[in-house]
C-alpha cells in the first residue's frame, strides 16, 4: 500500500494559481485578499485535502494557536461547563484548548504552569488555586509576556483580567429567601477563606443576618474546601447536633452533594427536616428528590467570555493595559428543598417538631423560581 503524498502549501498556490504568499495570507485571515481568489484558494485547499503544519507555522508567526486551562477539577460538574464553553470559543476563533487539573494545590499548579509556558502557549485561562497570598508564580509567567484571564476566582494579589460572578449579592439574596421562609438558625458550610468566592459567599450570608437583625452564630459557620468529602463531614456535624438548624446554605455544588449524602445517612429528609440551598446548580439536578434550591452559575459563559476576553488581548483588539474585569449574574432558583415555611409559633408541629421549637407549614411544593441576582 502507497503511502498517499502529503500537499504542501505550494501545490495549493499552483492549482489556485496564485503566489504562496497569498495562500498564506488566506490562511492567516488577512483581509486584503479578494473574495474571489479566497473562494479559489479555499476550494484548492479542500480539493487537495490540505492541512497546515502548525509546528512549522507557530516558528515563524511566533503563535502556536494554543492556549492552556487549568481548572481545580474537571470532574466538578461546574468546571466541565466552564471547560465547554471556553472550547467552544478557542474552536471558533481557530484555536485549541489544552486542559489540566490543578487539584486545588498551588505546587501542582506552579508545576501546569511551567509545562505551558514551555509549550509555547500563547494565553492561559485560570482557575487559580488556593495559596497564601504567594503569586509569584504568577506574576512571573506575565513577566514572559502571556496573558492570562482568571475565571470564576480572582487572584487579589495581582491586577488581572478576569470572569466571575457576583456572589455577595447572589448569597445574600438566596440566604434572604431562607429567612423568608421562616428561618432563623441557617447555618453555612463556607470554601476555603484563601479563595475569593468562598468570602464573597461567606459575607453575602452575614449581610443577609444583618439585614435580616439575625444574630450570627459562630458554630453555624463550617469551613469546608469546595471538595464533597467536607460537605459530608460538615453536614454529619451540623446534622447530629441537639439543636440542628433548620437550614443549610452550602457554598457550592459539590459539597451540597455530600451534604445531601449526610443528610441521608442520618434519615433525615428536606425541605421536611431542613431547608437546604446550594450555591451552583447539580448535575442532573431536576432528577434529584427533592430538588435542591440553587444560586444558579452561569458557568458555560463564564468559560466563553474568559476564552473570548483572551483572545481578544492576544489580538490586541484590547488598548488598554487595564485589567478587565468582568461581573456576571447568577440566578435563584428556588425549588422543592426550601418549600416548607417556618412558623414561629412554638409547641405545634404539622410535619414533626423541629428542633428549635418551630413547626414547618406544608404549603404549596415549587418546582422552579428563578430569581436574578441583578
Amino acid at each position: 500500500m502507497t503511502k498517499k503524498s502529503v500537499a504542501t502549501i505550494k501545490d495549493v498556490a499552483k492549482h489556485a494559481s496564485v503566489s504562496v504568499g497569498t495562500v498564506s495570507n488566506v490562511l492567516a485571515g488577512s483581509m486584503t485578499v479578494g473574495a474571489l481568489v479566497r473562494a479559489r484558494v479555499d476550494a484548492a485547499i479542500a480539493q487537495l485535502d490540505y492541512h497546515p503544519n502548525q509546528v512549522a507555522r507557530s516558528l515563524k508567526v511566533k503563535t502556536t494557536k494554543r492556549l492552556g486551562l487549568v481548572v481545580s477539577d474537571i470532574t466538578n460538574p461546574f468546571f466541565a461547563q466552564v471547560l465547554r464553553g471556553a472550547e467552544d470559543c478557542a474552536l471558533a476563533n481557530g484555536y485549541i484548548l489544552i486542559t489540566l487539573n490543578s487539584d486545588d494545590k498551588v505546587e501542582r499548579e506552579k508545576k501546569i504552569l511551567a509545562v505551558l509556558r514551555s509549550s509555547r502557549v500563547d494565553g492561559i485561562l485560570l482557575v487559580v488555586a488556593p495559596n497564601a497570598g504567594d503569586s509569584t508564580h504568577i506574576s512571573n509567567l506575565l513577566r514572559s509576556g502571556i496573558p492570562i484571564v482568571c475565571l470564576d476566582r480572582v487572584d487579589e494579589n495581582i491586577p488581572l483580567d478576569c470572569v466571575s460572578v457576583n456572589n455577595i449579592d447572589a448569597s445574600q439574596m438566596c440566604v434572604r429567601h431562607l429567612i423568608q421562609q421562616g428561618h432563623r438558625r441557617i447555618a453555612i458550610i463556607t470554601g476555603s477563606p484563601t479563595l475569593q468566592p468562598s468570602r464573597e459567599r461567606l459575607q453575602g450570608y452575614l449581610a443577609a443576618l444583618k439585614e435580616a437583625k439575625i444574630n450570627v452564630e459562630s458554630e453555624l459557620i463550617k469551613e469546608g474546601d469546595f471538595h464533597q468529602t467536607s460537605g459530608y463531614r460538615l453536614g454529619k456535624e451540623l446534622l447530629l447536633v441537639h439543636r440542628r438548624p433548620t437550614a443549610v446554605f452550602v457554598s457550592n455544588g459539590m459539597m451540597t452533594i455530600g451534604f445531601i449524602h449526610a443528610l441521608n445517612e442520618v434519615r433525615l429528609r428536606s425541605p421536611e427536616d431542613i431547608a437546604v440551598a446550594s450555591f451552583d446548580d447539580l448535575p442532573l439536578a431536576e432528577a434529584f428528590r427533592p430538588q435542591i434550591t440553587v444560586v444558579s452559575q452561569p458557568a458555560y459563559q463564564i468559560g466563553h467570555d474568559g476564552a473570548q476576553l483572551l483572545i481578544d488581548r492576544l489580538q490586541r483588539k484590547i488598548s488598554s493595559q487595564d485589567p478587565v474585569a468582568i461581573r456576571l449574574n447568577p440566578e435563584l432558583k428556588i425549588r422543592e428543598s426550601t418549600s416548607f415555611r417556618l412558623d414561629l409559633n412554638e409547641g405545634h408541629n404539622s410535619t414533626g417538631k423541629s428542633t428549635d421549637g418551630t413547626r414547618r407549614s406544608h404549603g404549596k411544593r415549587q418546582v422552579a423560581r428563578i430569581i436574578s441576582a441583578n
